[in-house]
Formats: C-alpha cells, sequence, structure tokens
C-alpha cells in the first residue's frame, strides 16, 4: 500500500515552457526552432543539452549559465517561479495530503530549485534536489535516498514523474510504484512506448487520489 508521493518537477511540476523560451531568445534562436530541437531530441532519446549543440555547435553551457547570470543577475534565467506552477499542481497535493499520504518533491534540479518551491508553499513535507545529494537520476543511488528521505519502504512509495527513462522505470526497479504523467515533450512521446505498460499512466495529477485509493 502507498503511504508517500514523491514528485519529479520539471514538467510534471513546472512548465518549464518559459525556461526554453528565456534560453531560445539568449541564443538568439526562432522559438519554433529551438522548441522543435528539443522535442527531436526527446524523440531520439538524447538528453536535452544535446539541442544546444545542435544549435549552437561548441557552446559551452555551464560558461553560457555563467555569462547569463553577470548580464541579468536578478532575472529567473535557468530558473522558476509560482507562474510556472501547472494549475492541477497545488489541488492535487493538497488532495493527497487530505487523503493521508504524505507527500515529498525530489528531482534533477540545482539547489536554488528547493528555495524556489519551497517559497511556493506546497503542501509538502520534504523538497529535495540532485544536486544537494551528490547524485542524480536515473542512479539508484537517487532512488536509496528517495526512500530514506520518506521513511517507509521502497513498496510504500509512488514516484511520479514525466520520463521513463530517466523517472519512473528507475523507480520500478528501486521497488516503487511508478507512475508516468502525460506532460511535456517527454511525457507524451514516452507514453507510447511500451515499456509504459509497466507503469500506471495518467494524464493530470487530481487522478492521482483515485488512482491510489484504488
Amino acid at each position: 500500500m502507498v503511504r508517500t508521493v514523491v514528485f519529479d518537477v520539471g514538467e510534471t511540476l513546472i512548465d518549464e515552457s518559459r525556461i526554453w523560451l528565456r534560453w531560445a531568445e539568449r541564443l538568439g534562436v526562432p522559438p519554433l526552432t529551438f522548441l522543435g530541437v528539443l522535442g527531436g531530441c526527446a524523440a531520439l532519446d538524447l538528453t536535452h543539452r544535446e539541442a544546444f549543440e545542435l544549435l549552437r555547435p561548441g557552446l559551452d553551457y555551464q560558461a553560457e549559465a555563467a555569462r547569463w547570470a553577470l548580464d541579468d543577475p536578478d532575472g529567473l534565467r535557468t530558473g522558476f517561479d509560482a507562474d510556472d506552477l501547472y494549475p492541477d499542481v497545488r489541488p492535487a497535493l493538497e488532495a493527497l495530503r487530505d487523503a493521508g499520504f504524505d507527500v515529498v518533491i525530489a528531482g534533477n534540479q540545482p539547489p536554488e530549485a528547493r528555495a524556489a518551491l519551497e517559497a511556493m508553499d506546497l503542501p509538502a513535507s520534504a523538497i529535495r534536489t540532485s544536486d544537494e545529494w551528490g547524485v542524480q537520476k536515473p542512479e539508484p543511488e537517487f532512488f536509496v535516498k528517495v526512500a530514506e528521505l520518506s521513511g517507509v519502504a521502497p513498496e510504500e512509495i509512488a514516484y511520479v514523474g514525466d520520463r521513463l527513462d530517466n523517472d519512473v522505470l528507475p523507480a520500478a526497479d528501486a521497488g516503487m510504484m511508478p507512475v508516468l504523467l502525460r506532460r511535456g515533450p517527454w511525457g507524451y512521446l514516452h507514453a507510447r512506448r511500451p515499456e509504459a505498460a509497466r507503469t500506471t499512466v495518467i494524464d493530470s495529477l487530481t487522478e492521482l487520489p483515485g488512482v491510489l485509493a484504488g
């Protein structure tokens, strides 16, 4: 029986559209081109960093991000705020909490993402990022950390994410209940793959209380 529900961040809780559009503007690439190449990377199982290499060969992502921080120190740049929260997030998390589930947020994010999420006052008992733990999904150690943070056995945890490869299949391999959210480029593409049969596929986070109760 699931007692704790753990959520990925990007394209699960946070709409990353504004982040990618800011990157397109920063690199001087038309928005449709940038988003199209990003979608192509999702379809071809390439990392999102490959989109930058395709559009700007030889670009040093970290160096460019550092220059951007100097140019616009007070801007969001690669970050997010409450305006990027998907509209179903707060009601879904509140419904889960009211139903007696513990809610945890843990994803591949830089440390500043934790502060951004905490500022939203979401009904979550804990928020952690991969950079804090020093390990990223899909590494098994990440899901060991998730279980330790949750304080329950892996089989009592549902992990919710928008990707098969990075999120829910590694969670399943760790003994957790995998829930694939059909959202964002990866979510829509991955939901059509045969491996999605190993997961529970949902179209909105508001489906979760009913799915878990069933």
